[in-house]
């Protein structure tokens, strides 16, 4: 697209960043100054009742400035990349249409790539055949099915480790359902046609030692706050299993085992930090993966001033 097409699309802002990096707080501190509204990009936060181990803003700070795409399923049910990006580009017309600017925050960076890349030409979630896997995996473990996943699509399994069950199940899905390889489909994407005029701003630190303090104390926080208790609640409340997207969640994952009694708490506390310390990684490798955003230090002093002056320059500039 051409730059004189790009200026007259309406503006959208992107903030990305791994966990612990600040971004709900430099959200609300955009919303003091600009007319935005917030659709969260964060496939933990769509769940109702998750509310410690994901960190959701608190109801004071939702009711300074719409929130969207929290509390929207059940722990029970399934969320998707494809089902974020229809939720996300409807949102953003109503926004427009309200005469304010979509601010999408949040640290699934795959659903950030659906939403401007478009989506792979992959087939919906097969129950029947998740079940069959996650039975399979009972009974010969993931190490096993990541073995069988390198025989019908190597390219994926070289990919993955042995112990991410929830990637080889779904690499198995697809090849079971379609009889081709995942890593085949992914390169039939749907292109996405150019509806909005991004503002990407990507919260990197500068001290990778600053952001694995920042979630320690974050991780024992959420435990001092009732994680385990939360999750104890929900598991009385809906029928849930360890294979479910929502119980794979970080922190979560790590809350079920303990109270299956597979560690103590002290073992807790150093799983659910050392697997955050992880996903922080992964997502910062997303970001480095990304040309495009303007890379910020998330811990610099000035930060809010920068991203307040950048954000100011770009749409005043169009």
């Amino acid at each position: 697209m051409t730059h004189a097409a790009l200026a007259v699309l309406p503006p959208a802002i992107l903030l990305m960043g791994p966990t612990a990096s600040g971004k709900s707080a430099l959200a609300l501190a955009i919303a003091q100054r600009f007319p935005v509204e917030i659709i969260s990009v964060d496939s933990a936060q769509v769940y109702r009742g998750m509310d410690v181990g994901t960190a959701k803003p608190a109801a004071a700070e939702r009711a300074t400035v719409p929130h969207h795409l929290i509390d929207i399923i059940d722990p029970d049910q399934n969320y998707s990349a494809a089902r974020f990006r229809s939720e996300a580009m409807r949102l953003m017309g109503q926004i427009c249409g309200r005469g304010r600017m979509p601010l999408l925050a949040g640290g699934t960076m795959l659903y950030f790539k659906a939403l401007r890349e478009g989506l792979s030409n992959l087939p919906q979630a097969d129950l029947a055949v998740r079940a069959a896997i996650e039975a399979e995996a009972g009974e010969k473990g993931w190490s096993a099915l990541h073995a069988e996943l390198a025989r019908v699509d190597a390219p994926t399994a070289a990919r993955l480790k042995p112990g991410d069950a929830q990637r080889i199940q779904r690499a198995l899905e697809v090849f079971r359902v379609t009889g081709k390889p995942l890593s085949a489909l992914q390169g039939a994407r749907v292109p996405a046609e150019a509806q909005y005029r991004y503002i990407a701003l990507a919260l990197v630190p500068a001290e990778r030692a600053l952001l694995h303090r920042r979630i320690e104390r974050r991780f024992e926080a959420m435990l001092a706050a009732g994680l385990v208790e939360e999750l104890a609640l929900l598991r009385k409340k809906y029928a849930l299993a360890p294979g479910l997207p929502s119980m794979r969640c970080v922190g979560y994952r790590q809350a079920w085992e303990h109270l299956e009694g597979a560690y103590s708490r002290a073992t807790l506390r150093e799983r659910g930090i050392y697997a955050t310390r992880q996903l922080a990684k992964r997502q910062l490798t997303w970001l480095r993966a990304m040309n495009e955003p303007r890379q910020l230090d998330c811990y610099a002093p000035e930060l809010g001033d920068r991203v307040l002056r950048h954000i100011e320059e770009q749409t005043r500039r169009h």
